[in-house]
């Protein structure tokens, strides 16, 4: 399979002021487009491989050859969260729905869930991600270092948040939380309850 960068659903200054412009094109052409680079290069000469998706070789990095397991996981690692995450971004959607119902029955309420997925992610160090994933029916706040994905750990991710610096630094600089904050602006939580019910069966 020759992984492609897959093209944004709406304009790079769609999110603004949340999120800026200039940020959504350097991390879109340059930072997603240069994992999807190196995960192909790591692949060359594994034509076993070449049929699988991002998400079906995090799911067994075991039967990767060791030789490029550490690049698979890192670069189809970068390909799926960023491919997941560029959909789930849009202004101005209500919480509501499914998952809505399941997240206040887990957590007690949005507010509990939105202060404890905040804190997770302004407290993990270093780069990664955190998630709202859901395993074996539940859902819980996972968060991931570097480019690791919950679904190398056997969970499906619902809803997640890019806490590298280079999703925020231009505007936000080094305040993590007040990009946290602006990420709960522009959640779709119409496109998150289609992924809870696909996920949930």
């Amino acid at each position: 399979m020759n992984h492609t960068l897959p093209g944004l659903p709406y304009a790079y200054d769609a999110l603004e002021p949340f999120i800026d412009a200039r940020t959504m094109e350097i991390h879109h052409t340059r930072h997603h487009q240069t994992y999807v680079d190196k995960l192909n290069a790591a692949l060359e000469g594994h034509e076993a491989l070449h049929d699988k998706t991002a998400e079906a070789l995090l799911k067994d990095l075991d039967a990767v050859p060791e030789g490029i397991r550490t690049a698979v996981r890192n670069h189809a690692g970068g390909h799926a969260n960023h491919a997941f995450w560029w959909p789930m971004l849009k202004k101005e959607v209500p919480f509501s729905g499914p998952v809505a119902e399941a997240v206040t029955r887990q957590f007690g309420s949005y507010e509990k869930f939105k202060d404890a997925f905040s804190s997770t992610a302004a407290l993990l160090f270093g780069s990664g991600w955190v998630w709202l994933a859901l395993d074996r029916g539940k859902l819980e706040i996972v968060a991931t270092p570097n480019q690791d994905s919950p679904v190398s750990r056997g969970k499906t991710p619902v809803m997640g948040i890019d806490v590298w610096e280079h999703a925020y630094y231009l505007k936000y600089q080094n305040r993590r939380p007040a990009y946290i904050d602006a990420f709960f602006k522009v959640v779709d939580w119409e496109r998150v309850n289609d992924i809870y019910v696909a996920a949930a069966g």
